[in-house]
């Protein structure tokens, strides 16, 4: 015999202040106790909104990597920095851990990440019953790893702060930097709308 899971017993967790509380016997609607968020067994259209927001991220990655994000404007004249002329001009000038890191945080984290939701999306649509473990343990790891995604962005904002120096030098966000704040925001929602528990349902040994 199986164990018991909260599901069974009747139990809820409340998606907003992850309170575990068991509803009201016959109820249709309910709230939680503490919060007053309407509670579910699980998250309302969790994959549609994550494929939803998966798109619209795929959709600006490549202007993201296209634009500029950073332009310098200065008496010798005015130059554009995309994300990737960024990494090689670190590489070429000594600095290739700090290019290592901005490739990593800037350009491999945020398309991994694309490609890791799509791939837990498709196979919670697919009831795919194969490494549910590892899937819990990837989706874990996404929600860690997605806040250091806005490394460049942070670092174009302290530059844009910091130099302003009229005629002599100034430094503009640029197309690029909107683009990829978008591709960044759009990803870590994605990871919220999607619902890790669903990656069990497929057992049939749901837990609320």
């Amino acid at each position: 015999m199986s164990a018991p899971t909260a599901a069974r017993l009747g139990f809820l967790a409340c998606h907003v202040c992850e309170l575990v509380s068991r509803p009201p016997t016959g109820a249709a609607e309910c709230a939680c106790p503490r919060c007053g968020a309407q509670l579910h067994s699980r998250k309302p259209n969790a994959v549609a909104r994550t494929w939803a927001l998966l798109i619209a991220a795929a959709i600006l990655y490549l202007p993201a990597n296209i634009e500029p994000v950073m332009i310098t404007s200065s008496f010798l004249g005015t130059q554009s920095d995309t994300i990737l002329s960024g990494v090689a001009y670190l590489y070429h000038s000594g600095s290739w851990p700090l290019a290592a890191l901005v490739f990593l945080a800037s350009v491999l984290v945020p398309l991994l990440k694309l490609f890791a939701l799509s791939y837990l999306a498709l196979s919670v649509q697919r009831r795919s019953q194969l490494r549910l473990l590892p899937r819990t343990r990837l989706y874990r790891l996404l929600e860690f790893i997605g806040r250091w995604s806005m490394l460049d962005v942070f670092v174009v904002m302290v530059l844009v702060a910091l130099v302003n120096m009229g005629a002599l030098a100034n430094i503009r966000a640029g197309a690029g930097a909107m683009y990829f704040g978008g591709v960044v925001v759009l990803t870590m929602l994605a990871s919220m709308s999607f619902d890790p528990r669903m990656i069990w349902d497929a057992t049939g040994d749901a837990d609320g």
